[in-house]
């Protein structure tokens, strides 16, 4: 597995850790050193979250220790395959004259923010919510990656006849 660095939620974390983690202590699995992660958090969130993992399936267990389902450890793989990077060729200048268009489902909310966050790491410029603008063309090995995660059917691209400029 590989770690990425971003901003990740706290249910992301507490999958994560529980994934990583064998270690026990008064019903909270600990890192090595036997502190838990989570102390930044306020307890509130954390038991929300926990609330949350425990109804929806991916974990289970009570004050005596909590363990990822295989519900839950489908869940955090298919969260580490679509966190796949990709570098940007592009430079800041670049041309912008590919409009790229997409209508990524709700039940796939990861792939849709993982794609915006890439269209912005490329340079594109949000024009409206789903309609970005940006150098052309995108990486072919970015194109097959949405082909297999399935959301390359919810983008368009459309070539502009000259450059756009953001304001």
């Amino acid at each position: 597995m590989r770690i990425i660095k971003q901003s990740k939620s706290i249910v992301w974390q507490i999958l994560e850790e529980l994934w990583q983690t064998e270690l026990n202590y008064k019903g909270m699995r600990v890192n090595l050193f036997g502190i838990p992660k989570f102390n930044y958090n306020k307890k509130s969130s954390f038991k929300a979250s926990v609330y949350r993992m425990k109804r929806d399936g991916f974990i289970l267990g009570n004050t005596s220790g909590f363990y990822l389902t295989p519900k839950g450890k489908k869940y955090l793989e298919k969260k580490y395959d679509s966190l796949k990077q990709f570098s940007s060729s592009f430079s800041k200048d670049s041309k912008k004259d590919l409009i790229v268009m997409f209508d990524v489902p709700e039940s796939k909310k990861a792939e849709r923010e993982w794609l915006r966050w890439h269209l912005k790491k490329f340079g594109y410029n949000m024009i409206q919510k789903s309609v970005w603008v940006g150098p052309s063309p995108l990486p072919v090995d970015f194109m097959s990656y949405l082909k297999e995660i399935k959301i390359d059917k919810t983008l368009k691209t459309f070539k502009l006849p000259k450059a756009y400029f953001v304001k």
